[in-house]
Parts: C-alpha cells; structure tokens; sequence
C-alpha cells in the first residue's frame, strides 16, 4: 500500500562557481516552476547571512517572487530565524505575501542566526538574549497573527486572521520540545545535522500537545537528495555537495564547485569523518537505490512528509534529479 508522503524542496540559492545572483535568481524559478509543475508540496527558501555564495539573504523578497512566478506550490520559509527580527515585522511580511499568495504561504521558524556570531550582532545587537527568547517570540508572533490581536494596542496588518502556517525549525530536542509544547508541525534539518533527529522525532511525537492548529504531530525531515540513471552518475554529482560540507569546516568561502571523478585523498580523515557526520542523511543514488534507502528512512522516521535539497552544479542535472526523486516519492 502507497504511503502518499509530500515531497518538498528546500533551496538555499548557491551561486555556482560559474555564476551570479542574478542568474542564481533565474534557476531558482525556474526550479520552482518545474517542481510546481510536477506536484511537489512546498518550495522553502532558507535565511542566510555574510555568505557571498548564497543568494538567500533576503528571503522574504525571495519568497515574494517565487510565489509570483509559481500557481499551486506553496512557497514559504526554512527559516526565518527569528532572533534577527521583530516580530511584528515577520507577521506585517508573512500577513502580506498571504494576502498576495492565499492559501500558499508558509512560516518556518529557526533560533540559529544564519550566519557568523559577528554578523549575528551586525544584526540585532541584541541577538543572543533574542534567542533565548525564542520561545516568547514565537508566541508573540502567533498573537499577531490572532483575530484576537483587534482589542491590543499593537496590530500587525495585514496579518490578523491570515492563518499563516508556523512550523517549528531545528536540530536539538529544544526545538523538539517548543514544538511539542505548542501543538505546532516539526521540521528537523537532517540535510547537514541529522545526529539527533530520530530522538527528536520521537521527543516530539511523546510530548505533543494538540493545539488549535494540530489535533496530532506532523512532521517532515529535510534530506539531501542526488538522483541521477546510474548510482555511478549520482556520486559523482554529490561530489560537488561533499566540497561544498568540506570548505564550510575549513572556512573556505567558495561557491559550489563542479563534480569531480572522485574525492580520494582531498581529505584528511578528520575532515573525512565531520563531512559524512553532517552528509549521513543523504540519498544519493539510481531510482532504484534511492527508493529503497527512502522507503527504510520513512518506515523508520514515521515522518509525514519529506523535503529535499539538492546541491548540484548543473541545473540541468539538478532539474532532473528533482523529478526522478519525484517518481521516487510517488512509488513509495
């Protein structure tokens, strides 16, 4: 019996080492209108910061103009990190882009800056005591999504009523636990810190509290997805995903490289062991290999949905992945 589990796309806008914003711009709609076209369930743009590579750092205008080039996906964030902002200014954008977009728009939520600790206070001054207060903030953006929110002094319009969607981001069993606490849906970034998502998951499911926007728990892990014709193919296009985890930990800002044949002898064990820590929730391989890795990670997670992210150089080859993935998921 089919399990009919939602597949999603998260798009981190990586500029190639070939390339630009702007054309970064360009493949991202057209990415989103393939994925549209081919019935994936949500395009999430994640909030990056002081990171030349990655086109992402306005993510609400972003968010913006997919939905304006896009018909039936629902486009939304993962995440805005909400330390970084008021709060009433989050419910003032999300308010408009649903009253622009109804029915499509999506708020995930995360407490990680995004970026460096430098560039978190260039900021918000204040970053470190916002995060600490992320619980209280979630809350506070809720009451500014609320009808109730008429009778308050402060209102955020258009946002009252608009019923935006809040999905709690994370990697911890603290995200975990305030998603739980709040009867809120749970997405867990397995695409590059995956070391605790079955406890979370399991935290989660264990601790739920139904709420006025769930009656039970819903959840969906973010995995890193390289499908091509052959596994062969496959890994070496995910070589290009592999660089992209190995300069990250040396701190060597590059855009995404090109695949190579092979990556023997570019690192060093240490650096070989941190990359398939945070990489050891990937799926790369033939339709075949994939569904059957996938199927065993649904079986196991018992998550109610999957999203995707798909590091990889050529758009074509990326373009084609993001479909047989598709007839993956819908095999499934």
């Amino acid at each position: 019996m089919k399990k009919n589990i939602p597949i999603s796309i998260l798009e981190l806008a990586i500029i190639t080492e070939d390339s630009n914003a702007k054309e970064t711009f360009e493949k991202t709609k057209a990415l989103a209108q393939f994925a549209d076209e081919l019935g994936y369930k949500r395009f999430w743009l994640a909030e990056h910061h002081n990171m030349a590579h990655v086109a992402s750092t306005a993510t609400v205008i972003l968010i913006g103009y997919i939905a304006s080039q896009t018909k039936n996906i629902r486009v939304g964030s993962g995440g805005i990190m909400l330390p970084n902002h008021a709060p009433l200014i989050i419910a003032e954008q999300f308010g408009t882009l649903e009253t622009l977009y109804p029915n499509r728009i999506d708020l995930g939520l995360g407490r990680a800056p995004g970026t460096d600790g430098m560039t978190a206070q260039a900021i918000r001054k204040d970053f470190y005591e916002q995060s600490q207060r992320f619980p209280q903030n979630v809350a506070e953006l809720q009451k500014y999504f609320s009808k109730d929110n008429a009778a308050e002094n402060v209102r955020a319009f258009p946002a009252e009523g608009t019923n935006v969607p809040i999905w709690i981001l994370g990697s911890s069993l603290d995200s975990a636990a305030l998603a739980a606490a709040n009867g809120l849906p749970y997405a867990f970034a397995g695409h590059f810190a995956p070391k605790l998502m079955y406890q979370a998951f399991q935290y989660y499911r264990d601790h739920f509290q139904p709420s006025q926007y769930l009656d039970q728990p819903k959840t969906m892990a973010c995995v890193n997805a390289i499908v091509a014709d052959t596994d062969n193919e496959a890994e070496i296009l995910a070589t290009s995903l592999t660089q992209m985890f190995l300069n990250l930990i040396r701190n060597d800002r590059k855009p995404l490289q090109p695949p190579v044949e092979s990556m023997d002898g570019v690192m060093s064990e240490q650096e070989h062991f941190h990359v398939n820590q945070m990489t050891a929730c990937s799926f790369v391989g033939s339709k075949n290999k994939v569904e059957a890795k996938l199927k065993q990670f649904i079986e196991y997670t018992k998550i109610d949905e999957v999203m995707i992210t798909s590091p990889i150089f050529n758009q074509e080859d990326k373009m084609k992945s993001v479909r047989l993935m598709k007839e993956v998921i819908d095999n499934i």
